[in-house]
């Protein structure tokens, strides 16, 4: 009985050591996350084999596991840039991105977990500095807002080219210019704008001219066709055609057939 309390003692450092133990090689990695495996005493990151996957790992108790996140991610940034004609220029875009899961430890090894402050955010920025420093303040204002984003996103996939990270897209939300060039900028396009709609009324208006222009000569050349085919004959034939379209009508009393002093038969009486 008094061996007892001599051998519990043993046995429950032994417990003890082996939940450390246990507890030291296991790593559960969450959704959408991917882990790096750092070998102490087998030359450090792991590079030729994947990441650690999902779920739940069992790793010896000296080694560590660098937990990423490899789904995309969103790097919101307000930056000062300045214009091609030298004025500050506030852009306010958002960066999709996401590191490259088959080259993550490559990613651990050469920029390390702060990749995004090391790495990203430098060549958003300085691509951001290079694409706005093309355009002059009307250009960013008025329609570039769209071109800007894909010269953007080109040249940062330029900068990171072979760094481990994929930029998805650059979305510019905001393109804020000094007060006073604002102002002057709106005022030129609504000036531009009443320039065009008074063209377009002045053109509209001389097209109806036109129009009208045209429409007169025609009547008059009509005139000019039909007075020069009306000859006496014709005029007597017609004549006669409709003395005898009034003899059918119901209305008609009396028809006389003769000549007037113009040629014409006569027509006396009529009505009911």
């Amino acid at each position: 009985m008094e061996r007892l309390p001599k051998l519990g003692i043993p046995i429950l450092i032994g417990i003890v050591i082996l939940i450390i133990f246990v507890a030291k090689s296991t790593v559960t990695i969450g959704s959408g996350e991917a882990g790096v495996l750092y070998k102490t005493f087998g030359g450090g990151v792991v590079t030729d084999e994947p990441p650690l996957n999902e779920g739940f790992h069992l790793v010896a108790p000296w080694n560590r596991v660098y937990i990423y996140e490899v789904r995309q991610q969103s790097l919101e940034e307000k930056m000062q840039v300045l214009s091609s004609n030298g004025l500050e220029i506030k852009l306010d875009a958002s960066t999709w991105f996401q590191p490259s899961y088959e080259n993550l430890g490559s990613l651990h090894r050469e920029k390390g977990e702060q990749y995004i402050q090391r790495l990203l955010q430098p060549a958003v920025r300085s691509a951001a500095r290079a694409v706005v420093g093309r355009y002059n303040p009307e250009q960013l204002y008025a329609s570039k807002r769209e071109a800007i984003q894909k010269e953007i996103l080109e040249e940062t996939q330029i900068l990171l080219q072979d760094q481990y990270v994929q930029v998805n897209e650059v979305l510019v939300r905001d393109v804020s210019l000094p007060p006073n060039i604002k102002d002057a900028i709106e005022r030129k396009l609504r000036q531009e704008q009443e320039s065009l709609e008074y063209e377009f009324r002045l053109t509209k208006a001389e097209q109806e001219a036109e129009r009208q222009r045209i429409d007169a000569e025609g009547k008059a050349r009509a005139n000019e066709i039909l007075n020069a085919s009306l000859t006496p004959n014709i005029l007597k034939e017609k004549g006669i055609q409709a003395t005898l379209e009034l003899a059918k009508s119901g209305n008609s009393k009396t028809v006389i057939i003769g000549s007037g002093e113009d040629g014409m038969p006569l027509i006396l009486g009529g009505g009911n």
